[in-house]
């Protein structure tokens, strides 16, 4: 499955059909798609479309400097209209109307909140700072993104254990997942201190149903370390990466991935990797009352 869903997001930009994505992982077609919509709890072909569309939904928000058409062309939509029809009908708002968050702007009830149950605004994209930018509106506090603070590091590659949960974003099936892989890693001989505890974050939950985010819990291991079901290996790629430590409560951390990618990328020089968001944690918050970490972003370079 996991095969699966890296062959899906790698190819959003292509027409993706069962054939081919069964194909990609070894499993008939027959198979394969009972198998998917009993993991995933939406079928093949809707969860593609829900992935096609929240990506375009980030690209919206995040490539500011792309033109709505350049991101219809970038995405595969066969047109400026398709696109525009699609968007609102998935989100309830018009890609103008997402990029440009207004009171003004009317919204339908989209496939979002009937299918997902998830209320959709796209406010909820940027941070308190470039909202308020946005839409005219005065804040309480300025946590407008400081370049300085944005450390562009070159990380080797690294071999991880990886868990992932079963309840999207939920917190307590967070902590489940981490107590479980933090006890295996353990009984492996790497002691809590000594755990290197990553985190892929596949989605944004701005726009993404929390429970249909992905979440996978990760430690460091050498790679002589035997790993079996339902654990499994993944890496860490090489590369460069943009680096923010953050302390302090959930909302100081949301806004500060939000600033990344609304207020820090497009000045950087650089665009996100095709890699998802990780956190490395310093700390355990159920102990301390606090997050304390260091969100990396895979960067390449602006072509």
């Amino acid at each position: 499955m996991n095969i699966a869903l890296g062959f899906i997001e790698a190819n959003l930009d292509k027409p993706l059909s069962l054939h081919a994505v069964a194909s990609a992982c070894h499993f008939s077609e027959f198979h394969f798609h009972r198998l998917f919509s009993a993991l995933m709890g939406e079928t093949l072909n809707d969860y593609i479309g829900r992935r096609r569309l929240e990506r375009a939904i980030n690209r919206l928000a995040y490539r500011r400097e792309q033109s709505i058409t350049e991101i219809v062309h970038e995405l595969g939509f066969s047109s400026s209209a398709n696109f525009a029809k699609a968007v609102k009908a998935f989100s309830g708002y018009s890609p103008s109307a997402i990029r440009e968050p207004d009171e003004e702007h009317k919204s339908k009830i989209g496939k979002l909140l009937s299918k997902y149950g998830k209320a959709f605004s796209p406010a909820d994209l940027y941070p308190a700072c470039t909202r308020s930018a946005l839409t005219g509106k005065s804040i309480t506090r300025d946590i407008t993104m400081n370049s300085k603070e944005v450390e562009i590091r070159q990380l080797e590659a690294q071999q991880v254990c990886v868990l992932a949960t079963t309840q999207g974003y939920e917190q307590q099936g967070i902590f489940d997942t981490w107590d479980q892989l933090i006890a295996w890693a353990s009984a492996q001989g790497i002691a809590p201190a000594q755990q290197a505890r990553y985190a892929f974050c596949y989605d944004n939950p701005a726009v993404t149903p929390i429970e249909k985010c992905r979440y996978e819990a990760a430690v460091v291991i050498d790679p002589s370390v035997e790993v079996k079901a339902p654990f499994r290996t993944s890496t860490l790629p090489a590369g460069k990466y943009a680096v923010l430590r953050v302390k302090g409560n959930d909302e100081q951390l949301n806004n500060a991935r939000l600033a990344l990618y609304a207020e820090w990328f497009p000045g950087s020089g650089f665009e996100p990797d095709n890699f998802p968001l990780l956190e490395r944690y310093h700390n355990d918050v159920r102990e301390d009352g606090f997050v304390d970490l260091e969100i990396h972003i895979k960067l390449k370079s602006l072509s």
